[in-house]
């Protein structure tokens, strides 16, 4: 379905492309159907800069063009490219640390007490480059000691997939390991001319697939854990509620759903508990 334009309000544009206030609109529309992601009128800028390079790539003029482009139907495979420039992907190795500690100290130790069929899963939603899962990762293998002894895995799910590529090859920069603690480094990385790999120990736990969090999810569950984190930002708050409800659908009775510093359940007080920062732990029926 193409999405309506209406008329211009400026004819104003940032440079070397024609970017009109339709444009912007027309961009911002198919993001929020396709993403859920909110674009206001404060993020052109940005919009104007993340796909600046699809159009000189596809020797386009003028973004009038290339909101054509993406509304027919020869331009399924630029949308998938477009996505993927309209993905915000920041992340780092332990970043909100305290959630990691608290899957160190309380998450942990819980399951290992209550869980009879030694199955263990956890969710990374939005996991951008991967940085997130492999903190989780390193996390259970550093204090789970029975891990291999257990049914364990964890996913690691994002739109981009360019992310996702660069998440499943486990390979980052030399200094990427800042907020990682010094004994982890040659534990769970291998040093390479092209920079840190990700140890096979460590991967074999991760699955990374492509997921729109807005479209049917093929998952059954159930989780212990799900990761969300600074995901939700992006929506509006119809979305994030019914997002909320679903993920408490996948979790297990006592299980713990971790969102981002900014984030909140909104009115899901009935599906959840407050147990820490940002960490809500999913009520009894």
């Amino acid at each position: 379905m193409t999405v309506a334009r209406k008329p211009d309000l400026s004819d104003s544009d940032l440079g070397e492309f024609v970017f009109t206030n339709a444009d912007f609109q027309t961009i911002a529309e198919l993001v929020h159907r396709h993403a859920g992601i909110v674009l206001g009128p404060s993020k052109r800028s940005m919009v104007y800069s993340r796909l600046s390079r699809r159009l000189r790539e596809l020797n386009l003029k003028r973004f009038d063009d290339y909101c054509r482009l993406l509304q027919a139907p020869e331009g399924a495979n630029e949308f998938l490219a477009f996505s993927n420039a309209m993905t915000t992907n920041l992340t780092r190795f332990f970043r909100e640390k305290h959630h990691f500690d608290f899957l160190q100290g309380t998450i942990i130790p819980k399951i290992k007490q209550s869980a009879d069929e030694r199955r263990l899963r956890i969710w990374s939603a939005g996991c951008s480059s991967g940085e997130e899962p492999y903190s989780i990762a390193m996390t259970l293998l550093e204090h789970f000691p029975e891990l291999s002894r257990w049914d364990a895995r964890i996913l690691a799910t994002d739109l981009d997939t360019n992310m996702l590529s660069h998440g499943s090859k486990g390979l980052y920069a030399h200094d990427a390991l800042g907020d990682v603690p010094k004994p982890y480094h040659e534990r769970y990385f291998t040093a390479t001319s092209a920079g840190l790999v990700a140890k096979e120990g460590m991967r074999k736990l991760i699955a990374f697939k492509s997921l729109n969090l807005l479209e049917k999810w093929p998952i059954k569950g159930p989780f212990d854990v799900i990761f969300c984190r600074n995901v939700m930002i992006y929506f509006d708050n119809p979305t994030k509620n019914d997002l909320v409800r679903r993920y408490a659908k996948l979790l297990r009775v006592g299980g713990w759903l971790v969102v981002g510093h900014s984030e909140t359940l909104l009115d899901q007080q009935s599906l959840f508990k407050s147990c820490g920062r940002t960490i809500y732990q999913k009520v009894g029926a």
